[in-house]
């Protein structure tokens, strides 16, 4: 009995030992399946977003990022949730609409998911595991991946996309 315990033990250990960000997947806007495995070797910057919220005027920065540094190896996508007192109450396309017009965005955007809770979305519970584990406490969290999927940091919402910090952190990763 307690050798099958300690095999199922070190299965279990093994299996999440091997976890990374390239494993996972999430359904885009588009309608197609966002694999992350095919942006390894990539910075990628992943970004909670709502359309509501006295941050999401971050998007325009965020597009800024993305066309200073896209042909550099950065990629960021914005996950967006209605988590957070109801900012995001529109639909998948509206979203999408929204955050194209009003703030020209041209990075993948994923369907809304669950970012806290027991059903939130696999990717975000891998993510904030490897941050520590705290819960995502508010829209524009921000995690930083490096070209190999770890984590570089994790940023708050108030942190801008254009900040030093943020700016210095994407070009260490992007080799400039």
């Amino acid at each position: 009995m307690f050798k099958i315990f300690f095999m199922s033990f070190i299965i279990m250990f093994n299996v999440s030992a091997n976890e990374n960000l390239y494993q996972f997947e999430i359904s885009s806007t588009s309608g197609k399946t966002l694999k992350l495995e095919q942006f390894k070797d990539k910075t990628l910057l992943l970004t909670n977003i709502a359309t509501r919220c006295g941050y999401t005027d971050q998007l325009d920065e965020f597009e800024k990022l993305y066309q200073k540094y896209q042909k550099k190896g950065l990629m960021i996508i914005g996950i967006p949730s209605n988590d957070f007192a109801g900012q995001t109450p529109e639909g998948d396309k509206e979203v999408a609409k929204f955050c194209r017009l009003k703030y020209g965005v041209s990075f993948p955007l994923t369907t809304k998911v669950k970012v806290i809770g027991k059903d939130k979305h696999p990717l975000i519970k891998w993510m904030t595991k490897q941050a520590g584990g705290d819960e995502i406490k508010w829209n524009f969290e921000k995690f930083l991946f490096n070209k190999d999927g770890k984590l570089i940091q994790r940023f708050s919402s108030a942190t801008r996309p254009l900040s030093d910090d943020m700016l210095k952190k994407i070009e260490k990763s992007l080799s400039l």
